[in-house]
């Protein structure tokens, strides 16, 4: 799978950015001519912004640009930085006397892994608004997965770097279904009963079984809100904003799937979804995929990785 798939999507543009002392960045999916989106929060310790006006009942139809970012609620500032990019270039919700532009996104907690002081602000921010193309999506040490890490059960020196993935799903009645995903989890990646990346043993090699630690009372204490999984669904179907809020709720189970515990106190685990709305399709059938993709971008978001910051990768512990 080509992770530059989502650009199949008409309209679709991502930019992404970094700062390499404070290890963590910016994913910024644009739509320049909007999008219809929703949202489904599941984690306890959410960080986002502009999620009311998602709702069905409100007024404005379409955003034009979805945002994951580090930092923490401090990350929170890089989204100005991509209002104020947008709004140089024209795009927006035009209220005759300005264009604005309509902005929503979530953070996930990085502070740990570089400088803590060094954070997500709106210039980060600006420049991932200004790298957004339609031709290239880079996976791992990227945009707000430059500081993600997995397997956080038994405290971070047991956890393996994680970072951003991606997966495509296109079907043959033109249906376009992407994933787009930055994996900072509390728990451990794994498909079915088997851990792909998460908690490590004590020799630093091998995973751990997170969920037995747990039953066993090993876990660590005082990890409240350093984690978080955030992603987006991007698809080209037609949605209204409640079809587009169900998409991102059926996409939680991909989370479910590959990620283990999951929607914990400790996680904010937020999914957007967005439709261009260039084809007919059943919300279900959207879902369905959704589900999918997002299960198969996390397991990319560990694989497609390299370790930084202390913290290994799956890459090198397959090499021990």
């Amino acid at each position: 799978m080509n992770p530059n798939d989502i650009f199949k999507i008409k309209g679709v543009k991502i930019g992404q950015a970094e700062n390499d002392q404070g290890l963590t960045g910016v994913t910024a999916i644009i739509f320049e001519e909007g999008a219809v989106a929703g949202v489904d929060v599941r984690g306890a310790a959410p960080g986002t912004r502009e999620t009311d006006l998602l709702k069905p009942e409100n007024m404005v139809q379409k955003v034009h640009a979805i945002v994951l970012s580090g930092g923490s609620a401090f990350g929170l500032d890089s989204m100005t930085g991509v209002v104020r990019y947008l709004e140089e270039q024209k795009i927006g919700f035009d209220v005759e006397v300005a264009c604005v532009p309509i902005v929503t996104g979530a953070v996930l907690f990085d502070l740990a892994i570089g400088d803590p002081t060094v954070r997500p602000d709106a210039s980060l921010g600006y420049e991932a608004a200004k790298k957004a193309n339609n031709s290239e999506f880079l996976e791992g040490n990227h945009g707000a997965g430059m500081g993600a890490t997995v397997g956080k059960i038994r405290g971070t020196e047991y956890s393996v770097k994680s970072g951003i993935g991606s997966y495509t799903i296109t079907l043959d009645d033109g249906l376009i279904v992407s994933a787009v995903v930055a994996v900072n989890a509390w728990g451990d990646v794994v498909e079915g009963d088997q851990v792909v990346a998460g908690t490590l043993n004590d020799d630093k090699k091998t995973f751990a079984d997170g969920i037995k630690v747990l039953l066993e009372g090993e876990g660590a204490k005082g990890f409240e809100g350093r984690n978080t999984t955030i992603g987006a669904i991007v698809t080209n179907a037609v949605v209204d904003k409640a079809q587009a809020g169900k998409v991102a709720q059926m996409a939680h189970d991909g989370y479910g799937r590959a990620i283990n515990p999951v929607h914990t106190m400790y996680d904010g685990d937020t999914i957007f979804a967005a439709g261009t709305g260039e084809v007919e399709a059943d919300v279900n059938l959207v879902g369905i995929a959704a589900a999918e993709a997002m299960e198969r971008a996390i397991r990319r978001a560990v694989r497609n990785t390299e370790g930084l910051g202390g913290y290994p990768s799956l890459k090198e512990l397959k090499k021990k």
